[in-house]
């Protein structure tokens, strides 16, 4: 089969396109999926570059079970979409030609409260991007759903879903609540606006605002600029009418981390619950510099997010089949032109919203072409 490998801890050169990579079969209780669509999402660059590390100066993908499972060569992509074209031994045969959404993590057991050693599809099994994957039966879920194409679907995928839902279920986020959403014009981001709106919550967005028309119709409440620190608290009070934000979504790190937790702690005979934040990025920085005074006098929880749990992606998986989840698809490429939408993701520029979708050369007419970026169909 296709398949684009990662051969190792670099830049976009180390992804290799091969068309002779074995074909995988599917062993006890798995399936094997034709792919049709994989999105990506920035924890392919960041395990490719090696930014995961749990210690200062480290280059290296996380391992959290104990040892590295990020090996090489290795098969990126976790959000993938399909057909089941064979069974393994104990599923059942007519579940062949389902078309489904895999739930991406490789789960350390059968628990469906809890993740704690979060790994996935991509990094440490063989992914989507390829033309086949062999996966568990009870992780990809039939999504039969007519009005959603396969490249819709693989951009509604868990990576980005069950990490948002992960983050606002850790901090609790409930009916009526403010909930400030940093990066919200990304995967995560507009996943949040969506399941803050399916909760009841109401969601606050930090973007540019090249973007908060697009946002506003998908769900904020209101569009604040990220580009300028300084009054960052006091924009966001204004767009809350003086209100505290109950609970911050934080995708970014660095310097801003701070920034969120002054729009919690304005007026604390104004909240109803602790001031709360969920990280689960650090695209403005891995290092924070934060007053400990700040975090235990406020009484300011902190949770970190990675992944979720089975019970987190069957709910997800429950909202897509019912439509209470939109997708937000701005581009396919082919897989062949894997480097060209590496480079396109990290360089995006204002009009970039939502998920790409990386689509195998085979299938690119059927599920690829409609969604291609003008002048590179």
């Amino acid at each position: 089969m296709a398949a684009m490998l990662l051969t190792g801890h670099g830049d976009v050169d180390m992804l290799v396109y091969h068309d002779d990579v074995p074909t995988p079969q599917p062993g006890p209780g798995e399936v094997l999926v034709k792919v049709t669509a994989t999105a990506k999402n920035n924890t392919d660059r960041k395990a490719r570059e090696g930014l995961y590390p749990v210690k200062k100066g480290e280059v290296t993908s996380f391992a959290m079970g104990g040892e590295p499972t990020l090996t090489f060569p290795r098969i990126q992509g976790a959000d993938i979409a399909g057909r089941v074209v064979a069974v393994g031994e104990g599923v059942d045969p007519s579940r062949i030609n389902e078309r489904g959404l895999l739930d991406f993590n490789l789960y350390p057991d059968a628990r469906r409260d809890i993740n704690l050693t979060p790994d996935y599809y991509g990094h440490g099994a063989d992914g989507g991007f390829s033309e086949y994957v062999a996966v568990p039966s009870d992780q990809f879920h039939h999504v039969p759903n007519p009005e959603l194409s396969d490249a819709e679907l693989a951009a509604m995928g868990m990576c980005s879903y069950q990490t948002a839902y992960h983050m606002m279920t850790s901090a609790g986020v409930k009916a009526g609540e403010r909930v400030l959403v940093s990066g919200a014009s990304g995967g995560v981001g507009t996943a949040l606006i969506q399941l803050c709106r399916i909760v009841g919550a109401v969601p606050y967005a930090v973007s540019q605002q090249e973007k908060a028309e697009a946002l506003k119709a998908m769900g904020a409440e209101a569009v604040i600029d990220r580009g300028d620190l300084e009054g960052f608290a006091e924009r966001v009070l204004e767009a809350t009418d003086g209100a505290p934000i109950d609970a911050v979504m934080d995708l970014v790190g660095g310097e801003m981390t701070d920034c969120f937790i002054d729009t919690m702690i304005q007026d604390m005979k104004a909240r109803t619950s602790y001031p709360r934040l969920s990280i689960a990025g650090a695209s403005g920085g891995n290092i924070s510099e934060i007053l400990w005074t700040r975090i235990y006098l406020y009484q300011v929880q902190i949770f970190g997010v990675s992944h979720g749990t089975r019970e987190e992606a069957e709910q997800l998986i429950g909202w897509i089949r019912s439509g209470e989840l939109k997708p937000v698809l701005h581009a396919a490429f082919r897989l062949s032109d894997l480097h060209q939408a590496e480079r396109y993701f990290v360089s995006r520029d204002s009009n970039f919203l939502g998920k790409i979708v990386i689509v195998p050369d085979s299938q690119w007419d059927d599920h690829g072409a409609p969604f291609a970026l003008e002048g590179h169909s």
